[in-house]
C-alpha cells in the first residue's frame, strides 16, 4: 500500500441496519476497484471483512473490519460496521473516527430502526453522510419509498437525490446521475456505461433535480445569489454546493444500486472522492490541566492518535487500531498515554485490509492503521507525543445492563478463564466484569443476550468451558420488632470446658441506620475484655440471614446482661454466644426480606409510551414522572424492583423494535412483597438442599 498524503485521503464507514447489505457492499467495493478477483459472498463466509469464525457461523458481522481501497490516486478507508444491536460498541468505535457515515438503507425493506439509530448519533455529532439504498434489484424494492420515509423519520439533515433508479427489482436496469442528467448501466465487473435517459422518467428526473439544485443554492450567499438570477446552477457549482452541506451535515446526498449485481458501486466511490472531507480539519483535545489545545493535521506537528477499536490476533496478539490526527506516525518510536500515565512503545505499523496484515513504515496525518502488542492503552485511549501530552475526545458509548453470571465448568477451566475474558474484554469496552462478593458470583454485563452468548462461544474456541446462569438479586433482611434472647453456652468435654451466657435485645432500626451494637452491662457480670467477642458473633450471624441467607441490616443489638466463668470463659465462648443468641432471637422479632429498588429513566418514541409503562406496572414498577425530550421522544421515570428487570435490555428492544433505551442506578432497599419473600425463601431452601 503507497503512502498517501491527508488531502488524498477518505474515511467513510458503513452504518445501518442489520441485513441491509453493508458487509456485501464493502465486498463490491473491494472488487469494482480491483483490489480483489473475486466477489465473496456472506452466505458463502468468504467475505473480506466478515472472517471471524463467529461471523461466518452466524453470517453477520459482529465485529467492524477496516477494508481499505485505492481509487483514482486516492485512498479511501473503509469500515464495515456490524448492524447488529449488542455490538454497537464497533459501530460507535468506527463513527468516532470516519468522517463520512455511509449509510446503508435496503431498498425492500424502508428506513430501519439499526439506520434510525445511527442517524441519530451523526446528528449529534453534526456527522457528514452519504445515503446508499442497496438492493435495488430485489423484490419489492421501492426508492420513492425509501426517500419519503427518510423525510418522516429522519430529522435534521435533508436526504436529497443525487441518483434515481432506472426500474426496480427485476426491471431495475441502472441510474440516472441528476447532477450531469446522465443515465448508466453496468456490467458483471459494475463498470458504467452511458446509456439514453428514459424518456418516461424526463418529469420525475426535473422534479428531483430541481429539489437537488434549490439544495445545493443554500451552501453559499454565492450559489444562493446565482440561483436566484438564472434560476439554475452549473455542474461543478451544485457539487460546490452539495459538498459544503454535506461536510457540516445539513444535507445527505442519496445513491442507489446493488451490491450484489455491482450496479452504482463504483458511481459510489466516485461520490465519497466528490463529497467526503479529506481529514485534513482541526480538533480539539484537552492537555494535562484540563486545557482545551487544537489539533492540526499537520505532518510535522507532535503525533496526536485516538485508538478506536482493539482486536485479537493468533500470531500478533494484541491489535489496536487508531487513528492519526496531527503528525507523521513512524514505528519504533515512543508515544505517551495522558489518560494511563505511560509511555507506549510503538512497534510495527500495520497497514490492515480484512485479516491480511502487511507492514508499513509510517502513517500520515488522517489515515487510519493499526498497532501490535501495545502494553496497556485500551479502545478510547490518547496517544500523543511526550512532547505534547493531550487527550482526544473518546468513545461515546452507552451503558450495558445485561447481566448473568458466569462459571468454569471445571478447576482447569477456572484458572484460564480471567487471563481469556480479560482478552475479549479489551476488544468490546460494552463488556464488563464485576466479582460480587455479597453473591458469590463473576458477573458479566453487556448491552444484550446474544454479547454474552458470543463471549461463551469464543471462550470455548480459546479452550475453556463456561457457562452462564442467572445473577443472584442481592436482597438482604431486618426485622421489624423487638425481641430479648439469653442463650447460654457450655460445653465440658474433660479439662477446660467452655461457658459464656449472654442476653441480648435485638431492635429493628429505620432503612439506611447500618448496624448498631450498644454495650450496656453493668457490674462487670460480663469482662470488658468478652464484649468484642460478643459483637463479633452477632455479626458473624447476621452475615447468614434469618430467613433466605441474605445479610441482616439496619438492626440495633443491645447487650445487657450475662456470666462468665473464671477459667472455662472465652472469647470463642462469648463469640458462639453472641451468635446463638442472635440466631435464635432475630425470627422471633418479625423478619423481613428487603429487595433492591432501582431508578430507570426509558428514553421511548410517543407511540410507545403506552407499551412500556404498561410493562413497568407489571414489573411492580411505580411511575415517578413522564418529561418530554424532544424529536419525539419521552422520558419516563420509574422506580423498579431489580429482580424484575434482569431481562430489561431484551424485554425494551422487544416492545419499541430497538427504538427504546433506557438507563438504571441503585436508589434503596425495601420491604419485599409476601409473595415475592415466600419464593425467594423457597429458592434459598432448595438452594442449601442441594448443598
Amino acid at each position: 500500500m503507497n503512502i498517501y498524503s491527508t488531502e488524498k485521503i477518505r474515511n467513510v464507514g458503513l452504518f445501518g441496519h442489520q441485513g441491509a447489505g453493508k458487509t456485501s457492499l464493502s465486498e463490491a467495493l473491494l472488487y469494482c476497484v480491483g483490489v480483489t478477483d473475486r466477489l465473496g459472498k456472506v452466505e458463502n463466509g468468504n467475505t473480506a471483512s466478515d472472517f471471524d469464525p463467529d461471523e461466518i457461523k452466524r453470517a453477520m458481522s459482529v465485529f467492524s473490519a477496516l477494508t481499505p481501497i485505492e481509487w483514482n490516486g486516492n485512498k479511501i478507508n473503509v469500515i464495515d460496521t456490524p448492524g447488529f444491536f449488542d455490538f454497537v460498541a464497533d459501530s460507535l468505535g468506527a463513527l468516532r473516527v470516519v468522517d463520512c457515515a455511509v449509510l446503508v438503507a435496503a431498498a425492500n425493506s424502508g428506513i430501519e430502526v439499526g439506520l434510525e439509530k445511527i442517524w441519530g448519533s451523526c446528528e449529534s455529532r453534526s456527522k457528514a453522510r452519504i445515503m446508499f439504498v442497496n438492493k435495488m434489484d430485489k423484490e419489492n424494492a421501492n426508492f420513492t419509498h425509501i426517500m419519503d420515509e427518510a423525510k418522516e423519520k429522519l430529522s435534521g439533515a435533508r436526504v436529497i437525490p443525487i441518483q434515481l433508479p432506472i426500474g426496480a427489482a427485476d426491471s431495475f436496469k441502472g441510474v440516472v446521475d441528476l447532477i450531469d442528467r446522465k443515465a448508466y448501466s453496468f456490467d458483471a465487473k459494475g463498470v458504467p456505461t452511458e446509456i439514453p435517459v428514459p424518456e418516461e422518467m424526463a418529469d420525475e428526473i426535473e422534479e428531483a433535480r430541481e429539489a437537488m439544485v434549490e439544495a445545493a443554492a443554500e451552501a453559499t450567499d454565492e450559489l444562493t445569489e446565482k440561483f436566484f438570477e438564472e434560476m439554475e446552477l452549473s455542474v461543478e457549482d451544485i457539487k460546490t454546493g452539495l459538498k459544503i452541506l454535506t461536510a457540516n451535515g445539513a444535507v445527505v446526498p442519496a445513491l442507489c444500486g446493488s451490491s450484489i449485481s455491482l450496479a452504482g458501486v463504483r458511481l459510489l466511490a466516485d461520490a465519497i472522492l466528490e463529497y467526503v472531507p479529506a481529514p485534513n480539519y482541526k480538533v480539539e483535545a484537552k492537555d494535562g490541566d484540563e486545557n482545551a489545545v487544537e489539533i492540526a493535521a499537520d505532518p510535522k506537528a507532535p503525533v496526536v492518535a485516538l485508538i478506536f477499536k482493539t482486536s485479537s490476533d493468533p500470531y500478533v496478539g494484541k491489535i489496536s487500531y487508531l487513528r492519526v490526527f496531527a503528525g507523521t506516525l513512524h514505528s519504533d518510536t515512543v508515544l505517551h498515554n495522558l489518560a494511563k500515565g505511560v509511555d507506549e512503545k510503538i512497534g510495527n505499523l500495520l497497514f490492515i485490509r480484512g485479516k491480511s496484515q502487511e507492514k508499513i513504515g509510517e502513517a500520515q496525518p488522517g489515515d487510519i492503521v493499526a498497532i501490535g502488542r501495545l502494553g496497556i492503552s485500551a479502545t478510547g485511549d490518547t496517544l500523543s507525543d511526550p512532547t505534547r501530552k493531550v487527550v482526544l475526545p473518546g468513545l461515546d458509548l452507552p451503558r450495558p445492563f445485561f447481566s448473568k453470571a458466569i462459571r468454569a465448568k471445571s478447576k482447569a477451566d477456572e484458572d484460564k478463564l480471567s487471563a481469556n475474558l480479560q482478552r475479549l474484554l479489551q476488544e468490546d469496552p460494552t463488556l464488563q466484569l464485576e466479582r460480587v462478593e455479597e453473591t458469590h458470583q463473576s458477573v458479566l454485563t453487556g448491552i444484550g443476550d446474544v454479547q454474552l452468548d458470543l463471549c461463551v462461544e469464543r471462550l470455548k474456541r480459546m479452550g475453556v468451558d463456561v457457562e452462564l446462569y442467572a445473577r443472584k438479586i442481592p436482597y438482604r433482611e431486618t426485622i421489624k420488632g423487638t425481641v430479648s434472647e439469653t442463650y447460654r453456652h457450655k460445653k465440658q468435654a474433660g479439662g477446660r470446658g467452655q461457658f459464656a451466657q449472654v442476653s441480648i435485645e435485638i431492635t429493628g432500626l429505620p432503612s439506611g441506620s447500618g448496624f448498631v451494637f450498644e454495650d450496656n452491662i453493668v457490674g462487670g457480670v460480663v469482662s470488658k475484655n468478652y464484649i468484642p467477642a460478643v459483637e463479633k458473633g452477632v455479626r458473624k450471624a447476621m452475615e447468614g440471614g434469618i430467613l433466605a441467607g441474605n445479610p441482616v441490616v439496619d438492626v440495633k443489638v443491645r447487650l445487657f446482661d450475662g456470666k462468665m466463668h473464671e477459667v472455662d470463659s472465652s472469647d470463642m465462648a462469648f463469640q458462639i454466644a453472641g451468635l446463638q443468641a442472635f440466631k435464635t432471637g432475630a425470627p422471633k422479632a418479625k423478619p423481613v426480606i428487603l429487595e433492591p429498588i432501582i431508578n430507570v429513566e426509558v428514553i421511548v418514541p410517543d407511540s410507545y409510551m403506552g407499551d412500556v409503562i404498561g410493562d413497568l406496572n407489571s414489573k411492580r414498577g411505580r411511575i415517578s414522572g413522564m418529561d418530554p425530550v424532544g424529536n419525539g421522544l419521552q422520558c419516563v421515570k420509574a422506580q423498579v424492583p431489580l429482580s424484575e428487570m434482569q431481562r430489561y435490555a431484551i424485554d425494551l428492544r422487544s416492545i419499541t423494535q430497538g427504538r427504546g433505551s433506557f438507563v438504571m442506578e441503585f436508589d434503596h432497599y425495601e420491604e419485599t412483597p409476601h409473595d415475592v419473600a415466600e419464593q425467594v425463601i423457597k429458592e434459598a431452601q432448595a438452594a442449601a438442599e442441594a448443598k
